[in-house]
């Protein structure tokens, strides 16, 4: 029997908890961070279309889906072979994963009818949706658990509201973002669990956190996950991942006394001892 499942990368509104998610109930979630290749538009119309692009990263998710459910999405997507006119192509393109590349399904537009639409910020439909917000969650799980550097910087009255213990299920800690003297940390899609700190905060404090993770600078992205906060599953809330992933590299000691000093009190004993026991924290930067 011919395989009945179809991978399509989706970036707008089939997204999760995306106002067309229902089109994807009985879907199986392959990938909640990739990209391919491309740019996207805002319409103004609710929804961004995706134009390709070898230049720059457009992120979303793949998702599989069967052959009924693909022509149900065919339809909401205005790409059928029953309609005369399609406003979309559905194309077969390269995605990237934390896990390597694959090829997926996506529904693209022209250049050409993209005339007059806005660029969508980052890249990314749920942070230039979800960033515009006055308040937000936001999940730390590297140096920014600890607030000896919120003081220094005079920013700590951003991060007082702290909503307790986070965990990112899906995702290890790596140390992909190398630095000149040595690791910085980030979070990968390979089946893990990052427990991390979770604060309250206002929208005033990203102008802070995009130039601490040089997101201007194209070092980490800002990214939605779901994450357990105190047993409660939060939808959507806001961390920091690294754009061009490295073989992991020893961070230095003062990053890692960070990390430690944050971590206790706020994640779980067994959390703390793995942190511990990381294989680079005792290691000397050569």
């Amino acid at each position: 029997m011919e395989n009945d499942r179809h991978t399509i990368f989706v970036y707008g509104t089939l997204r999760r908890h995306m106002a067309n998610a229902a089109f994807r109930k009985n879907a199986s979630a392959a990938a909640e961070q990739c990209f391919t290749r491309g740019v996207l538009y805002d319409t103004g119309e609710g929804y961004p279309v995706l134009v390709q692009s070898g230049e720059e990263r457009a992120y979303g998710e793949l998702i599989e889906v069967s052959s009924r459910e693909l022509e149900a999405i065919d339809e909401l997507e205005g790409c059928s072979a029953k309609r005369e006119h399609n406003d979309y192509s559905r194309k077969i393109l390269q995605v990237e994963t934390d896990t390597g590349e694959v090829e997926a399904m996506a529904y693209v537009y022209d250049a050409g009818q993209t005339q007059g639409m806005k660029r969508v910020r980052h890249n990314d439909w749920k942070c230039h949706l979800y960033l515009q917000k006055k308040e937000l969650l936001y999940f730390a799980y590297g140096s920014c658990m600890d607030e000896k550097r919120f003081i220094e910087h005079q920013a700590d009255h951003h991060f007082k509201t702290v909503m307790g213990r986070g965990l990112a299920e899906g995702y290890d800690l790596a140390f992909t973002r190398r630095a000149a003297d040595g690791g910085r940390a980030d979070m990968i899609e390979t089946g893990g669990t990052v427990e991390g700190k979770v604060y309250k905060i206002k929208k005033e404090a990203l102008e802070y956190l995009f130039e601490r993770e040089g997101v201007l600078g194209s070092v980490y992205r800002p990214a939605f996950l779901d994450i357990e906060v105190n047993g409660e599953r939060i939808e959507d809330v806001l961390t920091f991942l690294v754009i061009d992933k490295e073989e992991e590299i020893s961070p230095p000691q003062g990053y890692w006394n960070e990390i430690i000093c944050g971590a206790e009190g706020c994640v779980s004993e067994e959390y703390l001892e793995r942190l511990m026991s990381f294989p680079f924290h005792n290691e000397e930067n050569s």
